[in-house]
Formats: C-alpha cells, structure tokens, sequence
C-alpha cells in the first residue's frame, strides 16, 4: 500500500500541461504515493452548473494533500452566458472552486516564496528570498455579498453616520462586499509567519496592512501582531501599509524575508513579489490548513497556450517541492530545488517567457535528469 494519496487537479487549460510537467519530476524522485485524478474547472461549470463537483470533493477527502493546476474564472454575468442552455434559469450561481475548496477544507495559510534562482534571466536581482504568508480564508475572500443589497441589510448600515451620503442610492444600484476579520483568523496567520521566522533565522516579520483607514480589520490584524511580537523577542515587527510596501518591494526588496497581511492584500503583494523573481512562471504556492493541503502555481489557465506544449512548468514543480517539505520528505524536496536551480543557473533549456524555445516537457524532463539516487 502506497505511503501517500494524493489528488491530482489539473484543472483548465495549461493546467494539465504543467501538471504532466510535473509529474515527470516527482516519478524521478520514487516518491511512495497513489495518485488520483479528479475533476475540476470551466468545462464541469458549463455543463453541470458546478466548477467543483460534489464527487472530487469525496475523492480529496480521501486523499492526504492535492496538486492543483489551474483554473479559468470569469466574472458572474459571463460565467452564466456560458452555461448550457437547459441550466441558465436554474439559478446556478458561478463560485470560484479554488476559493471554495479553501473554504471547504479550512486552509487557512496561504504559503508563498519568492526565491530569485541565479541564471534566471527576468529575476529583478538575484538576492532576493522572501517569504509571504496570506491569510487564506477570510477578509473580501470570504464570499460574503450582496447585490442588490438586502432591505434588512441595508436597515442596519444606513445607521451609519458614513452612510449619509448613500440615502438615496436604491438597493439595486449598490453592492456590497463585507471584509471579515476574526482575532483567531488573525492570530493564526500571524503566528504562522512567526513560527516561520523563528525555525528558518529570519530577522524580521513584517506585517502589511493599511490601518490608517481601514480601522477596524487592519487594526485587529496589527493589535495581534504587537501581542504576538511579543512571544519571539528575537524578531523584528516592521508594520507597512499595503501602498508603500508596493513601492518597497521594488526599491529594497533584499531588505525582507517574511511578510504577512491579511487575504486580498496578501494576493497584490505576492503577484508583485513574484514579477521580482522572473514572473507567475516561478510563482506557486501551498494552501495548508490543519489536516489538509493543496499545492499550486498561481498563474492562470492561458487557454491560448492549452496543449501547445509551451509554457513555463517551473512554478508547477516547485508547488511539488512545497508539497514534498509538508509531507515530510525534506530530502526529495531539497533534490527537486537543486535540480531547478542548476538547470536555471546553467540556462541552457528555456521557455519562451526566458527568451527560450525549449517546451514544457523538455525543462520537466532536463530537471528530472538532475536528480540522481
């Protein structure tokens, strides 16, 4: 009997080209693991009215973590155009799966480095190692809004003095996304973070929000963060507003190791850290929750790339890194980062995006040469 399950998500588009991409790396590396495909993206929206049918969320279930690759979305008024006729009036309401498998398994910690890997000719610079942690399933991600807006809803916040100016606005020409923070929400991303830079020698942790104007929620997140601060004297608390760390991150970004904010800010920042490091091509991420995680790239589908053979795998198999060190498998994880960063360094197999011709599999196939017993 396999040591591991694991649920293979290849998703829309390119994402089944990285994920073959990357399986042909974790079969050089022997890891003892079944795994199980399972059914996810566009195609099942279309046809079924649910991106993430009820039969994968069984099989995840039954399986220790996931490898995910990628998935189209769009917007609530295109996703049902794009409905089978006989599902349009049947009130099917597009939700984000990857958002909703979040949720489902409570995968609260959104982990994503950053590493500039020498050689890699779109890094910004090559001294560049951070590490983001996202709070992953509250803030505007928690899926909580209204359009038009509820009477009864509308009842409580027109008591708001803010709302004043709002009176005259009807229900149907607002909408509303609420911003939900909890104290146990906050203390956990922050003291992931923490844990983080305390285990790997970071000297710093620095939190990114904007509580100059968002009180309320920026505030929670910053008056836990002064509280956790103070069970790791060792590590710097540098507090940023989301802003003027866009503007940081470019001029110093050597200067930080870990960052922390809460979901929506979290994502921006992250996206940018990962222009830093040569682009989406190298940016991945894992989503762990308590008993469960799920591995990913953070591009997106690239449906014009679908089966071309072309894209860039490099985020994907660094997702596979990821899951090997939450596994446990530190020195299969440590082997595939190896074998990127010396195929990188080297720079003689590149994607198009590295001003290359080489294909997906030929940089998976040169990577998993790399490793040896």
């Amino acid at each position: 009997m396999p040591k591991y399950k694991i649920a293979l998500l290849p998703g829309d588009g390119i994402g089944n080209d990285v994920i073959k991409a990357a399986m042909i790396v974790i079969d050089k590396i022997k890891l003892d693991a079944e795994f199980i495909e399972a059914e996810i993206g566009w195609e099942f929206w279309k046809k079924e009215g649910n991106p993430l049918p009820d039969r994968t969320i069984r099989i995840l279930k039954n399986t220790d973590c996931a490898l995910f690759g990628a998935i189209t979305s769009k917007p609530k008024d295109e996703a049902t155009k794009e409905l089978a006729p006989e599902l349009r009036e049947k009130g099917y309401v597009y939700y984000s799966p990857i958002v909703r498998l979040r949720q489902e398994f409570n995968l609260h910690t959104n982990l994503r480095p950053c590493k500039a890997y020498k050689g890699n000719p779109l890094n910004y610079r090559d001294d560049i190692n951070l590490v983001i942690f996202r709070e992953n399933t509250e803030g505007l991600y928690a899926g909580v809004e209204y359009h038009p807006v509820p009477d009864n809803f509308r009842k409580i916040i027109n008591k708001h003095r803010k709302m004043r100016k709002f009176e005259k606005v009807l229900n149907s020409d607002m909408a509303i996304s609420l911003r939900i923070f909890t104290k146990k929400g906050c203390q956990r991303i922050l003291q992931s973070a923490f844990d983080y830079a305390r285990e790997h020698k970071r000297k710093s942790v620095t939190l990114v929000e904007k509580p100059n104007v968002i009180r309320e929620t920026s505030g929670m997140m910053v008056t836990e963060a002064r509280k956790m601060k103070v069970k790791y004297p060792e590590i710097e608390l540098i507090e940023a507003n989301v802003d003027a760390m866009a503007m940081w991150l470019i001029k110093n970004p050597q200067k930080y190791g870990v960052l922390v904010a809460s979901n929506m800010f979290g994502d921006i920042i992250s996206d940018l850290a990962a222009q830093l490091i040569g682009g989406l091509g190298f940016a991945y991420s894992g989503n762990i929750g308590d008993s469960y995680a799920l591995f990913e790239p953070t591009h997106g589908s690239a449906p014009k790339y679908s089966g071309l053979n072309k894209v860039n795998p490099i985020a994907m198999i660094l997702a596979s890194r990821l899951m090997l060190e939450w596994l446990g498998e530190q020195e299969k994880a440590e082997k595939v980062e190896k074998a990127v960063s010396e195929v990188l360094e080297e720079g003689k197999v590149k994607t198009y995006d590295m001003g290359g011709n080489s294909s997906t599999l030929d940089i998976a196939k040169v990577i998993a040469e790399k490793i040896h017993e």
